[in-house]
């Protein structure tokens, strides 16, 4: 459903057009003033904004202006309307962001077809969007192992047909990475890619995120708000964690599934989309049904083809693309001549166990490039004591006692340097030795006093 705002100070237009609006299938407010238009647009989004050029408290073009400043993604397109129309008056309205101009009295049909045509455009306008932000995102998965291999043949097969997908995987493997490569392949890649992150909305909120709330539902839902299914009609809708759904907005989103029609909360007439649907999940959707936590029918309408990510440890020969590919998007983030790794600090990272996975793994980096401005090489000394000490856990890093000796003792210092706030007097005194003799070990170990 598309949403109009009509904002006009005669009572008798404001309630035609809402009549009318509504009977044509928009969902409708109005306000009579400027300040009222500001509170409603602040509380909601609309597609097409109706606007008086006479206000009693403001002028219409002021306050055009102050529509078309709001972010490209929440602008509406403004529809000007005056009973004093001038060439004049047009143009600069115009030039100013308005999407057309209507003089008063208004023709019905000429009204009808301009909001037709103001509604089309404001979707392709944040389609636009839309697309540019995805693309934004390297939808390549990056890496070379087999697991990663077998998964981009699958994505292959699966993405240009409708059906639904469930993806399983640890936290940080990179689930709605996935669920992007199978849009962008998919035949809706030309319209929208909406996510629901279930994990993240409180249980309270979370069908009134999906489904939408109608005028008045809510406190403090003065109009209609649309959900992300409403939103995601014609493309895909990504419910990530899905696992975390309360039983009760289960149940919903079953019957939306099996019909593609569902109700809004607080709403009588329901609504049909057509919204490709991936899930995600870091839980075992059949142990939890079996406690009880999931529906076992909904978990057979989501898992028609099941994808698996695997976790980073078990693909560790993606590290190094994967680190070098961060290292360039860091260094264009932040202004940086791009750094390159060493074949130690490369091993370091292999040897870890990355429970993180590759969201850890960005993050590593990125911390590292942040806290050596001047490095242009990432060395072992640069990397977080995490990943040594979890080397310093097994054999396999070393090749002797004495170089396992060393990186404990070298983590052990670093911590308390770190502790010390830098100051290698009070770390001295942390580790219960002289001054000098901690400074001989720093510099045995290659531990500098800016570390």
């Amino acid at each position: 459903m598309n949403h109009v705002l009509v904002v006009d100070d005669e009572a008798n237009i404001r309630e035609s057009l809402e009549e009318i609006l509504r009977e044509e299938g928009y969902g409708v407010a109005s306000a009579a003033t400027a300040a009222e238009a500001r509170v409603l647009v602040e509380d909601a989004p609309y597609d097409v904004v109706l606007l008086d050029i006479w206000l009693p408290d403001s002028d219409g073009l002021d306050v055009l202006k102050e529509l078309h400043q709001l972010p490209a993604d929440t602008r509406p397109e403004v529809i000007i309307i005056s009973g004093h129309g001038t060439i004049e008056t047009a143009v600069k309205a115009t030039k100013l962001g308005a999407y057309d101009f209507l003089e008063k009295p208004l023709s019905l049909d000429r009204t009808l077809i301009v909001l037709k045509n103001a509604v089309e455009a404001r979707r392709l306008r944040t389609e636009n969007l839309e697309f540019k932000r995805q693309f934004s995102v390297n939808s390549v998965l990056t890496g070379e192992s087999v697991p990663l291999k077998a998964l981009r043949q699958q994505i292959r097969l699966m993405a240009p047909t409708n059906g639904r997908v469930l993806i399983y995987g640890e936290s940080g493997t990179g689930k709605e990475l996935i669920a992007r490569s199978i849009h962008a392949e998919s035949l809706r890649r030309d319209r929208v890619f909406v996510e629901l992150n279930c994990a993240a909305i409180p249980e309270a909120h979370i069908e009134a995120e999906l489904f939408g709330v109608r005028h008045g539902a809510q406190p403090g839902t003065r109009t209609d708000q649309r959900g992300t299914l409403e939103r995601a009609d014609g493309g895909t809708l990504f419910l990530d964690e899905v696992g975390d759904m309360s039983l009760k907005t289960q149940a919903k989103v079953l019957s939306a599934l099996d019909d593609q029609m569902f109700t809004p909360v607080g709403g009588t007439q329901p609504l049909r989309v057509d919204v490709r649907l991936i899930a995600s999940t870091n839980k075992d959707l059949e142990e939890e049904i079996a406690k009880g936590n999931f529906r076992e029918d909904l978990f057979y309408r989501l898992n028609v083809v099941p994808f698996s990510v695997p976790p980073l440890r078990e693909r560790k020969e993606d590290i190094g693309p994967l680190v070098r590919e961060f290292l360039g998007d860091f260094g264009r983030q932040y202004g940086r001549p791009r750094m390159e790794i060493s074949n130690e600090a490369l091993e370091i990272l292999h040897q870890y166990h990355w429970p993180g996975n590759v969201r850890e793994l960005k993050n590593v980096i990125e911390r590292v490039l942040i806290l050596n401005p001047r490095a242009l090489r990432i060395e072992r000394k640069h990397l977080p004591p995490l990943t040594h000490k979890a080397v310093a856990r097994g054999s396999d890093g070393f090749s002797s006692l004495q170089q396992a000796r060393d990186a404990y003792e070298r983590d052990y210092i670093l911590k308390k340097i770190e502790e010390a706030r830098n100051n290698v007097s009070r770390a001295a005194e942390l580790l219960g030795l002289e001054r000098s003799h901690l400074y001989r070990k720093m510099k045995a170990l290659g531990i500098s006093v800016r570390e």
